[in-house]
C-alpha cells in the first residue's frame, strides 16, 4: 500500500514539473541586449487629434476680463467608470464626427488631423486676426489620454495619462507586468489612425524595440500580451488529467477504506 501511494506522488509530482518548465529565456526582457545607448529615430511623433476626443483648452492674457469670454464654466461635466467607480471628471471640448470643435466667440474650428500645437498656433492666428486679445496664450491638454492593457498581465487595466505621455513598458508596469505565461516576443499593439485600425507585433526580447516608433504608446491604444504555448498546454493537460486524477484519488480512499476496516 504504501509504494502504492508514493508511485502516485512520483507520478503527480513528474506531471506538475513537466507543465511548469518554461524557457527561461523566453520569461526576461531584452535578454540579448548589450550596453549602448539607444537614440530614437526622428524624436517622437506628435500625436494628432481625431474624432470623439475630448480637448481641455483655456485662452489667456494680461486682460483676464477679456479672456473670461474664451473660457465659460464648463457646467457639461464627463460621467467615466473606473475600476473604483464613477467619477465625475470636468468636461472639455469634444472633437465631432466632423472632425471640429466649437470655441466661444471663435465658432466651429477644425482640430481633427491637427498636433496640438497645429491647433494652438491656428486658435492663437484667429484672436490676433480678429483684435480679439493681445498677445493671447492658448492651452491644450488631451482629456481624455488613455491605454488599455488586457491579456496575460497581473491585473488588466485602462490606464489613465494625465502626463500625456507613456511608454509600452510603463503600461505593462502599470498593469503589474507580465505573468510567466505571457509571450514578450509577440506583444500586440492595436492603434486607431485617421478612422483605420492598425496592428503591430512587438518583440520585448529585442534590442530593436528601443528605436521602435511604438516604443511610446498613443491615445486609445490597447496592448494585448497572448498566452505562451505552455499556457495553452497546460490548460488543456488539466482539463485532459483532471478526470483521471480525480479518478485515482477515488481510488486511492477506497483502497485506505478498506485497509483501515
Amino acid at each position: 500500500m504504501l509504494r502504492t501511494l508514493n508511485f502516485l506522488f512520483i507520478a503527480a509530482l513528474t506531471m506538475l514539473l513537466c507543465t511548469s518548465c518554461t524557457s527561461t529565456q523566453k520569461t526576461v526582457y531584452f535578454y540579448n541586449v548589450q550596453d549602448t545607448t539607444f537614440v530614437q529615430r526622428g524624436g517622437e511623433t506628435p500625436t494628432p487629434i481625431q474624432p470623439n476626443d475630448i480637448l481641455g483648452i483655456s485662452i489667456s492674457s494680461l486682460n483676464a476680463d477679456a479672456s473670461a469670454i474664451f473660457n465659460p464654466p464648463n457646467s457639461n461635466n464627463v460621467r467615466a467608470t473606473t475600476v473604483t467607480g464613477n467619477n465625475t471628471e470636468p468636461g472639455g471640448y469634444l472633437v465631432s464626427s466632423d472632425g471640429t470643435i466649437q470655441l466661444p466667440v471663435l465658432g466651429n474650428i477644425k482640430a481633427a488631423g491637427l498636433t496640438k500645437k497645429e491647433l494652438k498656433d491656428n486658435i492663437t492666428n484667429m484672436i490676433l486676426s480678429k483684435k480679439l486679445l493681445i498677445d493671447p496664450l492658448v492651452e491644450i491638454r488631451f482629456l481624455n489620454y488613455e491605454v488599455t492593457v488586457i491579456g496575460e498581465v497581473a491585473h488588466p487595466t485602462v490606464i489613465t495619462v494625465p502626463s500625456e505621455k507613456i511608454s509600452l513598458l510603463k503600461a505593462i508596469g502599470l498593469a503589474g507586468d507580465l505573468t510567466i505565461y505571457g509571450k514578450r516576443d509577440n506583444i500586440l499593439l492595436i492603434r486607431e489612425e485617421n478612422g483605420k485600425k492598425k496592428t503591430r507585433h512587438i518583440n520585448l526580447n529585442s534590442s530593436n524595440f528601443f528605436n521602435s516608433p511604438y516604443y511610446y504608446l498613443q491615445p486609445n491604444d490597447v496592448v494585448y500580451v497572448s498566452p505562451n504555448k505552455a499556457k495553452i498546454a497546460t490548460a488543456g493537460r488539466t482539463t485532459q488529467l483532471l478526470p483521471v486524477i480525480l479518478s485515482s484519488l477515488s481510488i486511492v480512499v477506497i483502497v485506505l477504506d478498506r485497509v483501515i476496516r
